[in-house]
Formats: C-alpha cells, sequence, structure tokens
C-alpha cells in the first residue's frame, strides 16, 4: 500500500475539483480502486502505488483546470482521465497544426476524441481510403466512424454517405419480429441511424436519405454495386463471412472511403463460420493504403464498469481493489 497527499491551498477549491455531490472524486476513486479523503484544504490519497501515483496525477491536472477556471464537466474530467491513464492502441503521427475533433458542422456537438486509440482511429481514417478497426463494445467504433463520414461530407471529399450492417441473428430468430421486412431488420440498422441523428438534425438526416444522400441498408443489399465518391461503414463486421467481407469490399469505387469496424470476441455467426473482420484482418495485413487500428479496454468511455467487463470476459484480470467480496447467501 502506499499514499500521497495533494494541497489544494484554498479549501474552497474542493467543491469545485470534487464535483456536485463528489462525483468527480468518486469517478477516479472507482477507476482506479484507491481511497480519497479530504480535510483542511489536504487531499490524502491511498491504495496500490501505480495507482496512487495516478490518480495524484490525475487530480493535479484537474486542479490545474479548476485554477484556470476551464470548464470542469463529465467530458472534460473523462478526457483528463484518459489522457493521463494512456492506452495501449497504435498511434498514428499528427501532422502539425491539424485538429483532432472532428467538424460535424454541429455548433453544439463537439466531437473528439477521449483517448490516443481513438485519436488513432480518427487519423487511420482521414489519412487512408481504407479502415479497419477492430475492437471491444464501448470504445467509439461506429460513432466516431459516423463522425468522420459526416465530417467528410460536409468538406464535400464524398457525396453520400452509406451505412451498412450484416443483418445476423444474436440468438434470436429474424423470423418471429413483427412486420414487414422492412420493420425486421430496423433493429438491426438502429444503432447507425441513432448515431447519425447525434450530430445532424432529425429533419436534415430526414431529407438526406429521401435525396439518397445517406443510405442505412444490410450487408446483403451491396451485391452488385459499385459506390463512386461515397464514405462507406461496414459495422458489427464480425458477423460477415469472408465470402460477404470480400464482397463489400469490392464494391468500393473512385474517390470512396471505407471503414469496417467490429468486435472480434462477439461474432454471432453459426459456429464452424469464419468470421470475415477476423480473416480480413489478417489477409490485408501489410497492404499499402490500408489501416488497421485496434482499439481495447482502455479506450472504452461508456460506463467506467464497462472496461471492467470487457477485461473479465477477455480473460485478461481485473485490478483487484475493484472487486468486492462476494454476498453470502442465506
Amino acid at each position: 500500500m502506499s499514499e500521497s497527499t495533494l494541497t489544494l491551498g484554498d479549501p474552497q477549491l474542493a467543491l469545485q475539483l470534487f464535483g456536485p455531490q463528489d462525483t468527480n472524486l468518486r469517478r477516479v476513486r472507482n477507476q482506479l480502486g484507491v481511497a480519497i479523503t479530504h480535510r483542511n484544504g489536504q487531499i490524502r490519497i491511498a491504495g496500490p502505488a501505480d495507482s496512487v501515483r495516478m490518480a495524484t496525477e490525475i487530480l493535479e491536472q484537474l486542479k490545474e483546470r479548476v485554477v484556470r477556471h476551464a470548464p470542469m464537466g463529465p467530458d472534460e474530467v473523462a478526457d483528463v482521465m484518459h489522457q493521463m491513464m494512456g492506452t495501449k492502441s497504435p498511434a498514428v503521427p499528427v501532422e502539425r497544426g491539424e485538429s483532432r475533433e472532428v467538424a460535424v458542422g454541429n455548433a453544439a456537438r463537439r466531437i473528439k476524441p477521449r483517448t490516443a486509440g481513438q485519436a488513432a482511429y480518427i487519423e487511420a481514417i482521414r489519412q487512408h481510403d481504407m479502415t479497419f478497426c477492430i475492437g471491444p463494445a464501448g470504445c467509439g467504433k461506429t460513432y466516431l466512424a459516423v463522425a468522420t463520414a459526416v465530417e467528410a461530407y460536409r468538406s464535400k471529399q464524398v457525396r453520400k454517405i452509406v451505412l451498412v450492417r450484416p443483418a445476423v441473428e444474436a440468438g434470436e430468430s429474424l423470423g418471429y419480429l413483427p412486420g414487414d421486412l422492412k420493420e425486421k431488420l430496423n433493429p438491426y440498422l438502429r444503432p447507425l441511424l441513432d448515431a447519425i441523428n447525434d450530430m445532424v438534425d432529425y429533419e436534415q438526416v430526414k431529407f438526406l436519405m429521401e435525396q439518397d444522400v445517406i443510405e442505412v441498408i444490410p450487408l446483403a443489399y451491396m451485391r452488385g454495386r459499385t459506390l463512386n465518391q461515397a464514405f462507406v461503414i461496414l459495422d458489427e463486421a464480425q458477423n460477415a463471412t469472408v465470402a460477404q467481407m470480400k464482397m463489400f469490399l469490392t464494391r468500393m469505387g473512385e474517390g470512396s472511403k471505407v471503414v469496417v469496424s467490429g468486435d472480434i470476441s462477439q461474432v454471432d455467426l453459426p459456429s464452424g463460420v469464419t468470421s470475415g473482420l477476423r480473416d480480413a484482418a489478417q489477409r490485408l495485413q501489410g497492404i499499402e493504403g490500408i489501416a488497421m487500428v485496434r482499439l481495447n479496454e482502455t479506450d472504452i468511455v461508456r460506463h467506467p464498469l464497462v472496461q471492467r467487463i470487457v477485461a473479465a470476459y477477455d480473460g485478461t484480470g481485473q485490478n483487484p481493489a475493484h472487486r468486492k467480496p462476494p454476498t453470502p447467501l442465506r
């Protein structure tokens, strides 16, 4: 066990630093498994040595933001934590003066990477015509791909956006769902629509879909097409077969960008069927013009528990400080 002390100077700084009902404090404590106490302007941090060191650095960064009167909302706190905790994801160099923020044309919606891995992903898409991204749930694979697609359309790099998903059942039968084929497929395509509706006004999305500028379609409907001047995203690509993946990738036309994303730990294909994403990641590795980005649990930006859940299922372990003793059955 180790401990450190951080001096605030002005005890009133604690109110802003800790956030409403100590939400910032709890976030750091729960993420790193440390104990944090405050008394008379002194913050005491105790726990495993590495966690104490990291928690101290994060709190020092947050303290500097408070002193500078910089914004201290949940997004800003998350940004500081992810930057300080780092990531194992591959780095893609950012050219001097280049902004990492994704310009989606919505002044009320600023989209920027929260981890080094996410920044690498965005820059890979910008710098390559074809990008593969493999990572766990919650690391922004779909959301950031859609954001860069909107950015490319706004800047007139492409003329249309095509969002694609395999219609593969996750343990449930599609035939039992009510409605016609379009209504049956809607749940599979809904996440893509949710992402784009978060960046573009609903009425504008509706208009662009009517004008065929935005398409949201099942993977099976891609056969025989050639897409020029288009930004094409294949989401949940782990559920495409090898043949489907080849079919999809060869739809790419002049002036197009393609992003393929998925989580190879959540394949819903029948037993014995090879995932097209896994196959493509091996087959296409090293080909010039194709970027391969791998994200991991440190890039997850959902609830902190999601990181621990992913780590538990992947068998990568968990900080013992995050574990609570089991509740005895009565």
